[in-house]
């Protein structure tokens, strides 16, 4: 779940638990928008802990190759 998904069921859940006082027989949908804001919240947590660690294709790391030339001008072997 990205941070953009994770906002989203936060917003969402805020509008289930705070704003709809419509009822639902056999469905609390104050307590499924808290569950909403709660999923939304931790998935955004859980994106930002692994959006820090993940390095992408090549990461910060740079990696440099040196290569030496032989001195004496000798094909290599």
């Amino acid at each position: 779940m990205g941070i953009g998904a994770s906002i989203f069921l936060v917003a969402v859940g805020a509008i289930l638990a705070f704003a709809v006082t419509a009822e639902v027989q056999g469905i609390d949908i104050a307590t499924v928008g808290w569950i909403l804001m709660i999923v939304g919240i931790v998935g955004f947590l859980l994106s930002l802990v692994f959006w820090s660690t993940w390095g992408g294709v090549g990461g910060w790391r740079r990696e440099t190759t040196v290569v030496q030339q032989d001195p004496y001008n000798r094909p290599p072997y």
